[in-house]
């Protein structure tokens, strides 16, 4: 039998609001609305896609799985572009990534006979591919940035050296890629030691063998941390083209909105 969580509990997590709030408060953070908001904004976001997935759910794979896929897709699209927002056609580029990253994985997936072309199992395993690929991509954007402008004078000197953007880009990409890969690898190294991970808890918890919910948590694990990687190079490698021009001459970020 399925076990519900009163609602009258739900209304008590309020008091593991109350914590950060709290801090933020006493340390003047700043941050006591964004707390607040994040708070409703995120339960109310919850309870509308468990209303819209309930709906979905009824409709034929073929077409309640794209649908909500494209939802998502355009979300994280729009919500990754704000890290980048000064560089050209990051947008696009994001968008583009994001759905080759989960028609890769989702190949992946179903060839292998990983899961069913359900909109129970693909559209909770891909919200989570989309959205730690998203993450990564933010990171990418937001690391690349600063990189661009601490190593600018390091650039430079390659640069008149006779090195190409390429290879004057080179170490920096590598520092904005270890950046969004390593808390992945860090996650992956202690999964099942320090944490038991969402999926597999969620699956316990409604009455699955820990055995096969270690084999779905295995599956979603191992994607993520390959898509997450995958989304990382992809944007890495478009975007740091957009810090020079055709000349090869190093932007600033100002440069680039006003050429863009």
């Amino acid at each position: 039998m399925e076990r519900d969580i009163p609602t009258y509990s739900l209304f008590l997590l309020i008091v593991f609001v109350m914590i950060p709030f709290t801090i933020a408060y006493y340390y003047q953070l700043g941050l006591k609305k964004d707390i607040i908001w994040s708070t409703v904004r995120g339960t109310a976001q919850l309870f509308l896609i468990g209303i819209i997935l309930t709906y979905l759910f009824e409709l034929e794979p073929i077409v309640g799985i794209p649908l909500m896929l494209s939802v998502m897709i355009t979300v994280a699209t729009f919500h990754a572009r704000k890290k980048g927002k000064e560089l050209p056609h990051v947008f696009i580029s994001i968008l583009l990534g994001l759905i080759t990253i989960e028609l890769i994985v989702l190949a992946m997936w179903l060839g292998f006979g990983m899961i069913s072309f359900t909109p129970e199992e693909v559209i909770p395993m891909s919200g989570m591919v989309i959205g730690n690929s998203m993450v990564a991509m933010g990171l990418v954007l937001e690391r690349m940035k600063s990189e661009f402008e601490q190593s600018r004078g390091k650039i430079l000197a390659a640069l008149s050296l006779g090195a190409t953007p390429s290879q004057a880009s080179h170490i920096t990409v590598r520092k904005t890629l270890n950046a969004a890969l390593i808390p992945n690898i860090d996650q992956l190294k202690t999964i099942g030691l320090v944490q038991l991970p969402g999926m597999m808890t969620g699956l316990i918890l409604g009455g699955v063998s820990p055995i096969v919910a270690i084999k779905y948590q295995l599956v979603i694990s191992i994607s993520i941390f390959s898509t997450v990687s995958l989304s990382a190079i992809i944007i890495s490698l478009i975007m740091y083209r957009y810090f020079y021009n055709n000349q090869m001459q190093l932007l600033t970020l100002e440069e680039i909105k006003k050429s863009s």
